[in-house]
Formats: structure tokens, C-alpha cells, sequence
């Protein structure tokens, strides 16, 4: 049957996280005795900690009702700091395409440039070399004392991120175009704009899309790091703010969700690059 991989794949993939959550369940069962703490730690952990019968690591039960009880009313604004995690997330995925969008509008156009003339890559590709390895949370300092805007600061890192996976595979796309099918164009006197538009966009489109896919995964690594940083909104905030009020199932649940939400743009991703894709 067709369908008899994915769904042993499916049974697979489920037995894994019992199997997971069996673990988790019995690391953090109590502890027959007491146990020597640090006493700093017992302080940050509070009494159960201090009195090592019980982990401080949450259960697969805290965690599930802690999740719950967030999806239950994620959209809820307070105040400042009281937001759902619905609200928390909509934030960053917003911050997150605006600086993809914005980097998709600069690295596509220019890769184009750079796949289309040795001279132009030859020129910048020392500045690309040398930018790119730089850390994006590197360029955070420098955009918050120039921009003086906590946002668009975290825009800015995730356009600065997200551009240089787009750039080189666009640029590698386009170069990798066969030779004929350009010298056909040549032929049949095909003016520039069409060609790139009809023969070079089509022909390098899934190396684009990968290249696209790859960035969409960095800047949603990044975004939490950088809202850790810059504060106020956003899911890196809601971490940051829930480890201040030592809620470690909050935590948990969050980067249960990042991870779901990272996931969901990734395959979205590889969806639109499957309908560009093209068997030779």
C-alpha cells in the first residue's frame, strides 16, 4: 500500500514520544531521600529543591497543564507584561517576516546581479565573506544606539540574518543556469528582462527556495535571542520574563511552541519549493 510508509513512519514517530515522555516521567519522579543542595541553588529553586525529594524540572503532567491552561486564552492583553502567549508569538512572527520580506526584496534582486556577472561577484564577494560569519546579535548594540527603537532594531537583525543564505543561493541559482538555454534565448532575440523573467527565474527558483528555506529557519533562531535582549514583546520576552518569575513549565511550553510554530514556517517553505520544483 501507498499509504503504509508514512503511516509505520506515523506509529514510529508516536512510539519515539511515549518513549520520550515515559523518560521525562520517571527523571522526574521524587527521590527516595534527602540529598545535600547547593544552597544557592535551593534559594533559586526554592524548597522542594532544598529538601531534594522532588526535581525541580517539571513533570510531563505540570507541563501539559501548564500548556493547556496558555491555549485555553492566548490572546488575552493585561498590561505590559501580562499578554497570552498568542499575543507573545504574533509579535515575533511579525518581526520575523518583516525582516524576511525586507531581505527577500534586497537578496533576490541582487543575487540575481551577482549570478549574472563574474565581474560583479568577483567585486563583492570579499564583503560578503567578511559579513557573513558576523553573528547577527553582534549588529544589536550598533542598531539599538542608531535606530534607538527596541523593534525595528530586532527587524534589522532578522533582515541582516536572514539575507545572506538568500544572496548566495540565488546568486549560485542563477549562475548554474545551462548555457543553452540562455544561447536559445540569444537565438531567438530574447530581450533580457524576458529572459530573466522566462528562462533564468524559472531554472533557478528551487535553489531560491532553498536558499529562502534555510533563512526563515535563522531567523526564527534568532528572533528569540534578540527579544530576550531588546525586551517588551514577543515569545524571547515571554521566556525571559517567565524564568524572572521562575515558572519553568512556562518555559517548557514555550519552547515546546517555538518549536512547533519553527516548524510550521519550515514546512510551509518546502511546500512552495516542491511547486516550483521542476524533474529534468
Amino acid at each position: 500500500m501507498a499509504g503504509s510508509p508514512r503511516l509505520r513512519s506515523a506509529v514510529l514517530s508516536a512510539v519515539l514520544l511515549a518513549g520520550l515522555i515515559l523518560v521525562w516521567h520517571l527523571a522526574t519522579l521524587p527521590a527516595a531521600g534527602s540529598q545535600a543542595v547547593d544552597p544557592e541553588y535551593a534559594k533559586l529553586l526554592g524548597a522542594a529543591a532544598a529538601q531534594g525529594q522532588k526535581s525541580a524540572f517539571p513533570t510531563p503532567a505540570e507541563v501539559g497543564a501548564v500548556l493547556w491552561r496558555h491555549l485555553s486564552n492566548p490572546f488575552y492583553v493585561r498590561g505590559t507584561n501580562d499578554m497570552g502567549i498568542g499575543v507573545q508569538m504574533l509579535h515575533s512572527i511579525g518581526r520575523v517576516m518583516s525582516g524576511y520580506l525586507l531581505a527577500a526584496l534586497v537578496a533576490i534582486p541582487l543575487g540575481f546581479l551577482i549570478g549574472m556577472s563574474p565581474l560583479l561577484y568577483r567585486a563583492l564577494d570579499p564583503f560578503i565573506q567578511v559579513l557573513k560569519p558576523i553573528s547577527p546579535l553582534a549588529w544589536m548594540p550598533l542598531a539599538l544606539y542608531t535606530i534607538k527603537d527596541s523593534a525595528v532594531s530586532a527587524i534589522f537583525v532578522i533582515f541582516i540574518c536572514s539575507i545572506w543564505p538568500m544572496l548566495l543561493n540565488t546568486a549560485f541559482g542563477v549562475a548554474s543556469v545551462r548555457r543553452e538555454w540562455l544561447n536559445v534565448a540569444r537565438t531567438l532575440e530574447v530581450g533580457p528582462l524576458r529572459t530573466a523573467y522566462a528562462v533564468i527565474l524559472p531554472a533557478a527558483a528551487p535553489t531560491i527556495m532553498t536558499g529562502m528555506r534555510i533563512s526563515i529557519g535563522i531567523a526564527w533562531l534568532v528572533i528569540v535571542a534578540a527579544e530576550m535582549l531588546v525586551g517588551g514583546t514577543g515569545i524571547g520576552y515571554f521566556v525571559w520574563n517567565e524564568w524572572n518569575n521562575l515558572s519553568i513549565p512556562s518555559i517548557v511550553t514555550a519552547i515546546l511552541l517555538i518549536g512547533l510554530v519553527g516548524m510550521a514556517l519550515d514546512l510551509a517553505l518546502a511546500r512552495l519549493a516542491k511547486l516550483v520544483t521542476y524533474a529534468e
